[in-house]
Formats: structure tokens, sequence, C-alpha cells
């Protein structure tokens, strides 16, 4: 296991394999059901012209399903699970860097639209990730955001999504 750079130890394990088999395996079983489900509801049997709306939708659930509680059944009770580290913690630590930015981008985006997310977006990653200057990173999203304005809503006509609260409405 390699050494922290900082510390000087190795880091700690944060995932076992084992357990995030387990817990993927049991989230896409619950993806199969529902999807078994709702396919049933749009009618999952062959009917007089043919199969129905959610015929072939539902086997492919029937498949997702079976194969996920057999991994879950795998990754719990098998023999040869796997017991090894999946994810250390500064390992999580870099990819929570950047995943929980990210997720916060698609919630910001929502409501302050596409263009708003995106510079906000931009001028942090590059200020904390990057380590750009404010000045610096500002300007880049900005000029960024604005091309992007120019080529969809000018140039392609093809407005992007304004978000709930629209704070560009004045460009309108």
């Amino acid at each position: 296991m390699a050494e922290d750079e900082l510390s000087g130890r190795a880091p700690r394990p944060a995932a076992s394999t084992r357990v995030v088999e387990a817990v993927v395996a049991a989230l896409m079983l619950a993806v199969g059901i529902g999807m078994m489900v709702e396919s049933w509801k749009l009618g999952a049997r062959w009917t007089g012209d043919g199969p129905g709306a959610g015929y072939f939708p539902f086997y492919i659930a029937l498949i997702i399903g079976v194969s996920s509680a057999a991994i879950l059944v795998q990754a719990l009770v098998g023999k040869d699970r796997d017991k090894g580290v999946f994810v250390d913690t500064e390992q999580l630590k870099r990819v929570l860097s950047v995943l929980l930015p990210a997720a916060a981008y698609v919630f910001a985006a929502v409501y302050l639209g596409l263009y708003v997310a995106s510079a906000i977006y931009i001028a942090l990653f590059m200020i904390v990730l990057g380590k750009y200057s404010w000045p610096k990173a500002v300007a880049a999203a900005l000029v960024i955001n604005a091309l992007l304005y120019a080529m969809f809503e000018l140039w392609f006509k093809v407005p992007l999504w304004a978000g709930t609260l629209d704070p560009l409405r004045f460009l309108h």
C-alpha cells in the first residue's frame, strides 16, 4: 500500500471490495425490481398483436434483477468473495473532491441555469483545485460562459436551461 505523502504512513482503508459490491448489487437489484414493476404496469405480456409496451423492458429488468441478486449473494456469503481494499481514505478524498462539487453544480443548475452555475463551477474549480488566483479564475469562467452563450443562444438559436430563478433574464 502506498504511503500518504503528508503523514508518511499508509492511508486507512475506506471501504472493502466486498462491501462496495454488495451495496452496488443491492442498488441495482432495487432498480431492476422497480423497472419490472413499471414494465408490468405498461403491459409486459404478449398481446393479440404482439408484445405489450413493457414486454422487452420487463425481461431486461428481470436479467438485471437476477444478475444483481446473484452478485449480492456472492458478495455477502460467497467463498470466493473479495475481501481486499476497494478504496483507501486518500483515494476517496480525491474522488469526493470532484464528485461533491459536481453534484452541487447539478443542483445549482436547476435554479441558476447552466450559464451561471457553470461560471461558478469553473471559477471555484480553478481556485480550489487548480490554485489559480481569483481574478484569473473569474475571468476565465466569464469568458468561457460568454462564448457558450453566444454560440448557443445567438448563433445556433438553441436556448439552454435558464434555471427556475432565471438570473440572466435581462439578456433575453
